[in-house]
């Protein structure tokens, strides 16, 4: 993991086309293992805003970012719509990681996407847990095809 927070993630961010002063948006952020790389990336000039239902891995985000010197990281609860307080066309790449699965109104979400990425933001989709996926399948209504096509019928490309 100490790994993953000071060197790997931050080059698999950069390998996403993650780039200094760009503004990002974690959605389903958890305790924040995409959101320190991110912000490390981003740099003082971006922003990474996080974004969970879970108070509690909102608040160990924030004593992980705190203890890594990032000041970058804005942390938001997630509301029951999956609705972000951020202005339209103001992120230039959203995560989507291992989050998925747990939402069952997932149209909504991609509808909101679309609301606050940029012209030319970036949609990045982890799926973690999909039907066919050992020993985790019983947590995902869907294949990884199937996910593909709804994002894409979401008119994302």
């Amino acid at each position: 993991m100490e790994e993953w927070f000071t060197e790997d993630g931050s080059l698999f961010m950069q390998s996403i086309g993650l780039q200094k002063g760009q503004y990002v948006l974690d959605f389903g952020c958890g305790d924040g293992y995409y959101t320190i790389p991110a912000g490390a990336v981003v740099g003082n000039q971006g922003k990474v805003y996080a974004v969970d239902k879970d108070e509690g891995a909102l608040r160990k985000l924030s004593k992980r970012a705190k203890t890594t010197g990032l000041d970058n990281i804005v942390l938001m609860k997630c509301k029951r719509d999956l609705k972000v307080d951020l202005p339209n066309a103001s992120i230039d790449l959203a995560l989507l990681y291992d989050v998925l699965h747990y939402i069952q109104k997932r149209k909504g979400l991609y509808e909101e996407m679309h609301r606050v990425l940029k012209i030319k933001g970036f949609l990045s989709v982890y799926p973690k847990h999909c039907k066919s996926d050992f020993p985790m399948w019983c947590l995902a209504d869907l294949e990884i095809n199937e996910l593909i096509e709804e994002i894409e019928a979401a008119k994302f490309r």
